[in-house]
């Protein structure tokens, strides 16, 4: 297998599936070794930026976490605490930290600026999530897949509602790489873009792989994980609220969706959701609209057949193997 040090982290696209299945593992070694108490600092003394265009929980303590564990230390760029792109364009930010840093985190909008980020750096780069694209994501989830069916490959996973951005994305990109059967179940005009479809498919083909795009729910019948995502994500217009609840209602993951998967069937969010009333954008949104939670009901994200927080713990696991293996040689 081809090393990954001193490699960018942008998308699942640049890599093999023997470099994926290994940042996998590498994740579950190092994540046996903090819960049994054994220091793994062999980052000591490197420092990484983070910059953060778009705010987050999980991914901010994520990466500060990972990098203190791994004995690093990390600066913090919040949205308003950097000029990337307003008075100080993203070429010369990148050439200004990584004069200071060993490697630079991305979260904001579209993939075109981490690229643009890693093109101009001569320190790893790492997507911490774009419109596009979401690895570090893709990575925890199925570490968690992992653990729960103690495979990957043959393993069916749904994507209910707009599959078209970042998790839809992503999660085939991942599939296609290792040959997990996909399913993007919504509406067409919530489907993936064709040109990614082709390219996953070309990959799929390779590994075993197979991709499906179906309007029907009654296809999401034997799957293994049926995942979702919130409908309108961070930067979008509230307009399109009306819309897309008035198409994606159908995709709601409730209770009659999992009973039709089956009992075999775990539920994954990448999160935050919307799947009560007891935050004050589910709250307004709820008393707008009259609903009491939106993409996934309250009954199954509290169920025992969802592991959402197996998986947002992995992505601190995850996220740190990222890290050592771009950052140290030996790995």
């Amino acid at each position: 297998m081809k090393s990954l040090y001193k490699n960018d982290f942008l998308t699942l696209l640049d890599f093999e599936p023997e470099q994926i299945e290994y940042l996998i593992n590498l994740a579950a070694e190092l994540k046996a070794q903090k819960k049994a108490g054994i220091p793994h600092r062999h980052l000591e003394g490197k420092n990484v930026a983070l910059i953060f265009e778009k705010t987050s929980t999980r991914t901010r303590c994520s990466f500060e976490v990972a990098a203190h564990d791994l004995g690093m230390q990390c600066t913090y760029l919040e949205p308003s605490g950097s000029q990337i792109g307003k008075k100080e364009s993203i070429a010369d930010t990148a050439r200004v930290l990584t004069r200071m840093f060993d490697g630079i985190e991305y979260r904001g909008y579209g993939q075109e600026i981490v690229e643009k980020l890693a093109e101009y750096s001569t320190v790893p780069v790492w997507n911490g999530l774009t419109n596009e694209y979401h690895p570090t994501q893709i990575l925890a989830d199925f570490l968690t897949l992992k653990e729960k069916f103690g495979k990957l490959k043959g393993l069916t996973l749904v994507y209910m509602g707009d599959a078209r951005y970042n998790m839809g994305n992503s999660l085939m990109i991942g599939c296609a790489k290792l040959g997990m059967n996909f399913v993007a179940c919504s509406p067409k005009e919530y489907f993936p873009n064709a040109e990614l479809v082709d390219k996953c498919s070309d990959i799929a083909a390779k590994t075993g792989a197979t991709l499906k795009f179906t309007e029907n729910t009654d296809d999401v019948k034997g799957a293994d994980c049926i995942y979702t995502d919130i409908w309108v994500s961070m930067g979008e217009d509230p307009s399109v609220w009306k819309k897309r609840i008035d198409d994606l209602s159908p995709y709601q993951v409730n209770r009659k969706l999992m009973e039709k998967a089956g009992g075999q069937a775990v539920f994954m969010h990448c999160l935050p959701s919307y799947h009560d009333m007891n935050t004050s954008i589910g709250w307004e949104i709820g008393e707008k609209f009259g609903r009491t939670s939106m993409e996934v009901t309250d009954e199954v994200f509290e169920s025992s057949q969802s592991i959402v927080f197996d998986e947002a713990e992995n992505r601190m696991h995850t996220i740190k193997a990222v890290m050592l293996a771009t950052l140290c040689e030996k790995f």
